[in-house]
């Protein structure tokens, strides 16, 4: 029997004043200037300073347990933050991503 597992999306809407917002280490600023805000916040986030900009939202979850940052997928507009206990695949169903989500919608 498969046992359950926690994951959790995030999305990040770049072009945003959020994601405009100087996200890098203060002692290393320097050599963050070449990046675009995509990569900034990208490296933010790998970084470990997504629980920092949202901690509202990467607090533990009800049964304690601790998610860990997956992978960063990049969209148009937005980066998609993937957190889980484990790597695992998403259900594409459920998912907030627009794109999962439009290659499962069915039309009539």
């Amino acid at each position: 029997m498969k046992a359950n597992s926690t994951q959790q999306e995030i999305l990040l809407m770049t072009g945003t004043r959020f994601s405009s917002r100087q996200c890098s280490d203060k002692n290393d600023a320097t050599a963050h200037q070449n990046l675009n805000e995509k990569e900034r916040l990208e490296e933010a986030c790998w970084n470990g300073m997504i629980k920092d900009m949202l901690p509202e939202i990467c607090d533990k979850n009800s049964e304690d347990k601790q998610l860990y940052l997956w992978q960063i997928k990049e969209g148009e507009s937005y980066i998609e933050l993937e957190l889980a206990e484990f790597p695992e695949e998403k259900d594409k169903y459920f998912s907030i991503d627009p794109y999962a989500l439009m290659s499962v919608q069915y039309f009539s």
